[in-house]
């Protein structure tokens, strides 16, 4: 069994299965529970933390259409389909590989149209630290003035390289 075949199987499909991040899980269900969801999250930490877990268990839970408070019903249209990684509303980028301006620039384009099925449009950026200068100022306009549709989560190991503008702009744990 390979590792990423290994993290796919064993990662948790449920907060509750969450183990050793419960400020975080807390935080981000009672977001859910009062329906004061934030337009960015800064997810921070080391390799193997589960940040890019939580934001697909939040991208998954913000727009499950039957939530029982936080957790996702798993049962919906919206929970199928993130199961089986076809959801259109939730956009997973690898900022390791598409880390240009170019890429920042057909986001902000994406973000412009609304949610094709969902309440949200989610957009989880993965090693968001690899994003070079320029295209973090492209993202800085689009999170300065999202729609009120769209939902950002970026995942670093070095919170470091984050502009301040870009960190500020964003709830961050």
């Amino acid at each position: 069994m390979s590792s990423s075949t290994f993290y796919r199987k064993y990662r948790p499909q449920k907060f509750s299965e969450v183990i050793g991040q419960k400020h975080i899980v807390t935080t981000l269900t009672n977001a859910l529970k009062l329906g004061k969801v934030a337009q960015a999250y800064l997810l921070t930490g080391p390799r193997g933390t589960g940040k890019t877990t939580l934001a697909r268990l939040f991208a998954k839970a913000i727009n499950c259409s039957n939530r029982k408070g936080a957790e996702a019903c798993e049962k919906c249209p919206h929970c199928l389909l993130m199961a089986e990684g076809r959801s259109f509303d939730v956009i997973e980028i690898d900022a390791a590989s598409n880390r240009g301006i170019n890429e920042m620039r057909e986001l902000r384009e994406n973000v412009r149209y609304s949610p094709s099925r969902d309440r949200y449009k989610v957009f989880i950026i993965d090693e968001a630290h690899q994003i070079t200068n320029e295209a973090f100022n492209a993202l800085l306009k689009t999170l300065e003035e999202p729609p009120e549709w769209a939902v950002f989560v970026l995942c670093t190991t070095e919170s470091h390289k984050i502009p301040t503008t870009i960190g500020s702009r964003c709830q961050q744990f």
